[in-house]
């Protein structure tokens, strides 16, 4: 159990050191090198817990929970995640900047979008949408209109709490998509 501790501890010291290397010069500036000094681990440890400086990226990404449905997460209004995903995204703000911000690099931007449209298709499909070109553009235009107000939330371009920011997502997309489910 010690060594799972162990782990875990040194995985995140190097994540953190990642987060916060990105936030002072930027993510494509970062080498493994600046990570191994500032988490204060060894080379041969850190190659034990990733392959390298894009496996620590994406493995950050992976701790924004808003990304993945809670398992038995009821299907209910779309796109329920919305909300709270600003407002972890509040609470994660400096991984969140770093990750997705102006600094991060266009990697985790690509990644975070192709996590948030899977989520997104899979709400539309159980919704009554059909898989077509049609409802790829559709979350193509959803994706979009999230990751655009989370960008410019987190770059400090707006001030609007979590729960402006999902009203104006929602109201930017709901009629457009509900229209689009009734074509299917």
């Amino acid at each position: 159990m010690s060594g799972d501790r162990r782990v875990r501890r040194t995985r995140r010291l190097i994540q953190e050191a990642l987060v916060a290397l990105t936030l002072e010069k930027g993510y494509d500036a970062v080498t493994v090198t600046d990570i191994i000094e500032r988490a204060d681990v060894g080379r041969s440890t850190f190659y034990a817990h990733f392959t390298g400086k894009q496996d620590v990226l994406l493995s950050n990404l992976d701790r924004l929970t808003f990304f993945h449905p809670a398992p038995g997460e009821e299907k209910g209004e779309l796109f329920a995640f919305s909300r709270p995903a600003f407002e972890h995204v509040r609470e994660q703000e400096r991984l969140v900047r770093a990750l997705m911000g102006g600094r991060g690099g266009d990697l985790a931007h690509r990644r975070g979008v192709q996590l948030l449209a899977a989520r997104v298709k899979d709400e539309l499909i159980a919704a009554g949408g059909r898989a077509s070109a049609a409802l790829d553009l559709l979350v193509t235009c959803v994706v979009g209109a999230f990751m655009g107000l989370l960008r410019a939330w987190i770059d400090g371009e707006t001030t609007a709490s979590p729960a402006e920011l999902d009203a104006a997502f929602r109201a930017a997309v709901l009629p457009g998509v509900r229209a689009a489910l009734k074509q299917t």
